[in-house]
């Protein structure tokens, strides 16, 4: 099976840049998840042995959202909260760099006048060491975390995909189109053949993983 990959690493200016980025990837990291695998149904059917002749009759199409139905399994959403919290520590230690950095410019702004200028440039040269250290750190995280959950995402769409082959022939479907893929031939059909629900609770039945925990409400403001 092809493993998919993500596209290049984003490329920052400005360290505010570098931290916002990395924030907006932890936060949609499920949402990135479900856009990892294009090509993965064609490829796994691909290297599925032909199953043997239908009867000759009426073909029985169903459609499914693959992607977000591997993402929305129990087992899904668990495991990339999970990466989620694994890489929070990182996210706090690019938060305390950057907000050095701004305390430092802002030191270097209001005494800059006051400063010498051999003082001016061994401080500029430290807070430019420090943003260029605030962007590797941030683009190494970003890439580890690609790469996680990557493979988190392969191991778990082999499994569905097995799941969803056996539930298509168990209910006499012939053929499965994703309407999760960008280049999709599906132009319209009619709600009651998605089974991308009922992929979601087949898996999840037989994975026997629990629903992750509702996260608690915010008190309501006074």
């Amino acid at each position: 099976m092809r493993r998919p990959r993500f596209g290049r690493a984003i490329e920052f200016s400005q360290h505010s840049g570098i931290l916002k980025e990395f924030f907006i990837h932890m936060k949609r990291s499920l949402a990135l998840a479900v856009t990892l695998a294009s090509g993965f149904l064609l490829s796994a059917a691909a290297q599925t042995p032909a199953a043997p002749a239908a009867p000759s009759g009426p073909t029985k199409i169903a459609i499914v959202a693959f992607q977000a139905a591997v993402a929305q399994t129990n087992e899904g959403q668990r495991n990339f909260a999970d990466l989620q919290k694994k890489y929070d520590p990182k996210r706090q230690q690019l938060k305390g760099l950057s907000d050095e950095i701004d305390s430092l410019k802002k030191q270097l702004q209001a005494q800059g006048d006051k400063l010498s200028d051999g003082e001016r440039a061994t401080r500029a040269k430290s807070i430019d060491d420090k943003e260029k250290q605030l962007q590797r750190s941030a683009e190494d995280a970003q890439n580890d975390m690609n790469q996680e959950m990557q493979e988190l995402y392969n191991n778990l769409a082999s499994k569905v995909y097995d799941v969803m082959a056996g539930f298509a022939q168990q209910q006499g479907y012939t053929l499965v189109l994703d309407i999760g893929q960008q280049q999709s031939p599906v132009l319209y059909a009619t709600p009651t053949i998605d089974i991308s629900k009922a992929l979601v609770e087949a898996y999840n039945a037989k994975s026997g993983v629990p629903a992750p925990a509702a996260a608690p409400k915010a008190p309501a403001a006074h």
